[in-house]
């Protein structure tokens, strides 16, 4: 399992993170009963099939995943791809801590490509 995973979030999320310690995500994360995360070559692809369209600014946080425990799970979503979901202890949906997140880096997006320097690492 990767050590680090990573979180889309929006400027209102990061933001609630940054003030509460904590964050239950955005309205998909609370339908589904899970945050959302990605492994750093899952980052982009995301991005592009998910937030092309979103008007609000965003950030990549970095995500240390020995903090989540074993309330991050890895699942297979689209029949084959792996994705990082964190439940919390016994899939009781706990918010994301603000002490897991190691790093965080606003997105820009130009031409239809996000960028940013965690992103640049991983071509």
């Amino acid at each position: 399992m990767s050590e680090l995973v990573y979180r889309i979030s929006t400027t209102n999320e990061w933001e609630e993170l940054q003030s509460n310690g904590s964050s239950l995500g955005g309205d998909l994360d609370k339908s589904s009963g899970f945050i959302h995360l990605s492994k750093l070559d899952q980052v982009r692809s995301t991005l592009e099939n998910f937030f092309l369209n979103c008007k609000e600014e965003l950030y990549l946080l970095r995500i240390d995943a020995k903090k989540l425990g074993d309330g991050l799970v890895y699942e297979i979503v689209d029949g084959s791809n792996s994705f990082p979901h964190f439940y919390g202890p016994s899939r009781s949906f706990i918010p994301l801590p603000l002490d897991a997140v190691t790093k965080a880096e606003k997105l820009t997006l130009s031409d239809g490509r996000f960028s940013c320097s965690l992103l640049d690492l991983f071509c």
